[in-house]
């Protein structure tokens, strides 16, 4: 069983020059807007106030950086799709997300969180597509997996895969926030990676 015992905010960077130093492997979340990301990385590391959890979609705005036990690094960017920005934020964010997946050598691997309730949107499509365009291996972390009947689990699970062209090779991973579930998976499916 992976535990947390150290969980620390390191720095948010909006370029390059401001990322730390390649020492730590890294994993990159991304999802979209309100899609529960902060909640996710609070959840993991059991640490209620890592990452600011917001009302309004979009507030990420920065790649921030989040240390964990020193033996790696998760990094937020900001969340796709309805942020309330306009077209020229919107397009920095996509510039700067691309450099980081593009150029980070210490990056290991991709955590792409879509709600388990719906269709992956068109972002997480690209997202994904993206991802493997690139050879970054992805686990894909279907969130809210409270708010669904047991019997929808599967059905869901099963369409999210398909509409993504899902790669066996990937993981996937249930999570819910509210109920703890999918947290040593998700751990699991990271270490692996790193």
């Amino acid at each position: 069983m992976y535990k947390v015992n150290k969980a620390q905010f390191v720095l948010c960077a909006a370029w390059k020059s401001q990322w730390p130093e390649n020492d730590l492997p890294e994993i990159c979340l991304a999802g979209r807007s309100n899609v529960g990301k902060s909640s996710l990385i609070n959840t993991i590391t059991n640490h209620s106030k890592l990452a600011k959890v917001s009302g309004t979609p979009g507030k990420t705005r920065t790649l921030n950086f989040f240390n964990i036990n020193d033996e790696l690094r998760l990094v937020d960017v900001p969340g796709y799709g309805y942020a309330k920005v306009n077209d020229k934020i919107k397009e920095s964010f996509g510039d700067m997300i691309d450099t980081y997946l593009r150029e980070r050598d210490v990056l290991k691997g991709l955590v792409l969180i879509v709600d388990y309730r719906h269709k992956p949107t068109r972002d997480d499509i690209e997202m994904y597509e993206y991802a493997k365009y690139y050879e970054i291996p992805v686990i894909v972390v279907a969130t809210k997996e409270d708010k669904l009947k047991r019997n929808d689990l599967k059905k869901n699970e099963k369409m999210i895969k398909q509409v993504l062209d899902f790669d066996e090779n990937d993981q996937f991973v249930r999570f819910s926030s509210f109920n703890k579930t999918g947290i040593q998976e998700l751990w699991y499916a990271i270490l692996k990676l790193c």
